[in-house]
């Protein structure tokens, strides 16, 4: 049992199933994210940065009502059985709504349950388009699908004179996406995709691939740290792709453990996160909280986190701790968060209610010193 388990466990004692949060206790809130391998941990205690930090403001403010917001954190581990798991038990102990999940995989499982159970779940960070297979009032996203991230992608790419790209992927449903809407878009605006199977190749035979193909760009579609990593060293040191652009639509490059592993390598290597050109004042008051509960640079996914947290604090504020209250308020609340002001609304192609305006930007990690970012393109 980790320490986000040991904490929620004294709230589990005595409780019964609900159907929310009655009376004059605490309000809970299920939290997921993954904190153990194989997922991505770093992204996790990101997240659950944001989300401790803003439950934290929501109780000093009066809470709910009067009522404190209480937090039950669990671990998915990036695994869908075991996130669906956690949310039979948050929704045994009351919980009003869940909020987080950071891998797509994973967060579709907890949406299909939560639709299934009429539990409210608002989605903090996955992209996956097909969150659920039928359209559901239970859901809400702040993260833009990955169909509109990954199409801004490919637009730097062709903007930036690139019409012969490769994809290095790993087998899953979240890289077979993203090939897809890369392809697809690349062909509207006269570019090629070429595909490449990290499994079934080392980084020297990637790499002969790549001076082959003759691409001026590979995305790396690939987890971390292997085989990203060894992939990048490999390019980085190869005469023939010298002039090849690296890529990293997923983000990794935004989290230090990539710095860590890459150094001056992990530089210049473009990225999708759900920033504003510019933070506002809270964005940069929450940054420097944020900054000192992490003890690094805060990433987009804490900002997701913290946001979620005042858009969940607003609806059951406003429209009742009930959880059909609160996913009723999907389409009524306006909250003012770190990177623009959350909205909810019905999307074309959607299943889920979706934040349309969240922010997207492509950066990278400085050549002149990688321990800072440059913004390259804003979506």
């Amino acid at each position: 049992m980790d320490a986000y388990d040991r904490d929620a466990a004294g709230a589990q004692q005595g409780a019964e199933p609900e159907s929310g949060p009655v009376g004059e206790g605490p309000v809970r809130i299920g939290g997921l994210a993954p904190l153990s391998p194989p997922g991505w941990i770093e992204a996790g205690r990101h997240l659950v940065a944001g989300l401790e930090l803003a439950v934290a403001e929501v109780n000093r403010a009066g809470g709910i009502g009067g009522r404190p917001l209480e937090l039950v954190v669990r671990d998915t581990a990036a695994d869908p059985q075991r996130a669906v798991a956690a949310v039979d038990e948050l929704a045994g102990l009351g919980v009003a709504a869940l909020v987080g999940e950071y891998h797509s995989v994973v967060a579709r499982s907890v949406a299909a349950r939560a639709d299934a159970l009429r539990l409210p779940f608002l989605c903090t960070s996955a992209v996956l388009d097909a969150l659920t297979e039928q359209p559901t009032e239970w859901v809400a996203r702040l993260a833009p699908p990955q169909s509109r991230g990954w199409r801004v992608f490919a637009d730097f790419l062709v903007d930036a004179g690139h019409r012969r790209i490769a994809v290095v992927a790993q087998p899953s449903v979240y890289w077979a996406a993203g090939t897809r809407i890369l392809r697809e878009h690349l062909a509207t605006r006269g570019g090629t995709l070429v595909e490449l199977d990290a499994d079934a190749l080392d980084p020297a035979a990637v790499c002969d691939r790549l001076a082959e193909q003759r691409v001026t760009a590979a995305l790396l579609l690939v987890g971390l740290p292997a085989p990203a990593v060894p992939i990048v060293r490999a390019v980085r040191r190869d005469p023939r792709l010298a002039e090849v652009v690296l890529g990293a639509p997923a983000g990794q490059p935004e989290f230090a453990e990539w710095a860590a592993a890459l150094g001056a390598d992990g530089a210049a290597v473009p990225f999708l996160r759900y920033l504003p050109e510019q933070l506002g004042p809270l964005g940069l008051r929450v940054a420097a909280a944020l900054r000192e509960r992490l003890a690094a640079a805060p990433s987009f996914v804490a900002y997701e986190g913290y946001d979620a947290i005042h858009v969940l604090a607003e609806a059951l504020r406003t429209h009742g701790t009930e959880r059909a209250q609160v996913a009723g308020a999907w389409p009524r609340v306006a909250v003012a968060g770190t990177r623009g002001t959350v909205r909810f609304a019905r999307t074309p192609g959607g299943s889920v209610w979706q934040w349309p305006d969240a922010p997207i930007q492509l950066a990278d990690r400085d050549p002149a010193g990688p321990e800072g970012f440059r913004v390259r393109y804003v979506g």
